[in-house]
């Protein structure tokens, strides 16, 4: 093979003609062929791959009748790059050859190695992950489209509910699917580091929902905090929640102060973003050796710190507004000292909106109340507490927006 090959890779076409040469070294060749899979959902990945020869396909549930084709990569695109840069690491769906396939693989080191050493790479991996997601958009849409005028022609034309049954089932399976994918985005557990404890709880108003939260350490002794809530529920709001979860994921990873993250986020988002959907978002940054968190709020809910003697504030902020709407975004930036003992709690407004049977809101008031019901209790359990109590209030009423709450608890 040559460096040519590589030059000609869109993703690769402003590498030096030196470091092209090293890349190429340093890049293993795989062949495949017909139907071979090259790895399956829920792996972990550890390589990048680009595809030299052939094509690929991207599957949910490959070999069985629920098999789902999500995309079908050919020669000069690439995979594997999500799994390298979220938490967790583990592949979203599976990817089987469709007849003879050549690829180039790449180890998670020198990947890393060399999105840092050139971030304009991470730019444009980042814009073709927000086309895929817009084209996994807009697959849906189609899909769900003509699966409601074929459920309505069927009752149309045979007044059968056993037809409208089997049409439902179908679709629950999907909203499943695209449920199991939203969950991969979000942590399977927080971290564990000196100085502080995590807690977390999501609690979605329908199968899919529009939040997200997210606590991952960023450099030496920081940790980045984020939650966020979409304008609406459901199908949509959940894949638009996929792509800013991504953004801000690899935004982060930058290590750069929380406004300039936020503000590069917007910009991505209003760039590409071809609906009228935004975003509520708060994202921080704890430093545990000093105990302070600073932060960028985009519209999104102040947090609150209950003290360890009980007393509960909500932090000051100013005004501010959503992101996804206009390119220029006015954030209010925000920092405040945490002592030991102290318990910060962000939320998603759908905690102070939820009602119960009468009507009632659960309101500000009411969460400071019951945070000091549950002081002592770990981060988690601190969430754990809250849900429950909003569970009970809530009784046998409709929740009518997701529910979302992230503890952090600063121990000595």
């Amino acid at each position: 093979m040559s460096v040519n090959l590589l030059s000609n890779i869109p993703l690769f076409a402003d590498l030096p003609s030196g470091e092209l040469d090293n890349l190429l070294r340093s890049m293993d060749t795989c062949k495949m062929r017909d139907r071979q899979i090259l790895f399956r959902e829920g792996d972990r990945g550890d390589d990048f791959y680009v595809v030299v020869k052939g094509e690929l396909e991207v599957l949910k549930s490959p070999g069985t009748q629920e098999e789902l084709l999500l995309d079908v990569l050919r020669e000069g695109e690439y995979l594997g790059e999500m799994s390298l840069i979220l938490p967790g690491g583990q592949r979203t769906a599976s990817v089987r050859a469709r007849g003879e396939v050549v690829l180039l693989s790449l180890d998670r080191r020198r990947f890393l190695d060399l999105t840092r050493a050139y971030p304009d790479l991470s730019a444009s991996m980042v814009r073709v992950l927000s086309q895929r997601l817009d084209a996994t958009n807009n697959a849906t849409f189609r899909d769900l489209t003509e699966k409601n005028r074929q459920l309505q022609s069927a009752y149309d034309e045979l007044k059968a509910a056993q037809a409208q049954l089997i049409e439902k089932e179908r679709m629950d399976r999907e909203l499943q699917v695209a449920a199991d994918i939203q969950l991969s985005i979000l942590p399977d557990e927080l971290p564990a580091v000196a100085g502080a404890n995590f807690g977390a709880y999501m609690v979605p108003a329908r199968m899919v929902g529009g939040d997200f939260y997210d606590v991952f350490p960023v450099g030496e002794n920081k940790v980045g905090i984020l939650i966020g809530d979409v304008a609406d529920k459901g199908v949509p709001s959940a894949l638009f929640m996929a792509r800013v979860h991504a953004l801000f994921m690899s935004e982060a990873d930058s290590g750069r102060d929380p406004t300039q993250v936020m503000i590069s986020v917007n910009r991505h988002i209003t760039r590409l973003q071809k609906s009228t959907q935004f975003v509520t978002v708060l994202y921080g940054l704890l430093d545990l050796s000093a105990r302070v968190f600073s932060y960028a709020r985009a519209g999104h809910e102040p947090p609150l710190v209950m003290s360890s003697g009980g007393t509960v504030e909500r932090l000051p902020y100013n005004t501010g507004m959503a992101i996804g709407l206009w390119d220029v975004v006015r954030l209010d930036e925000q920092s405040t000292q945490l002592a030991i003992g102290d318990t910060l709690l962000l939320y998603t407004d759908g905690m102070t909106d939820c009602r119960d049977a009468k009507g009632n809101l659960f309101g500000l008031e009411r969460i400071k109340t019951t945070m000091q019901n549950f002081q002592g209790c770990s981060a988690q359990g601190f969430c754990d507490g809250l849900v429950s109590t909003l569970k009970k209030f809530q009784g046998d009423s409709k929740q009518d927006d997701d529910v979302t709450l992230v503890a952090v608890q600063i121990s000595g």
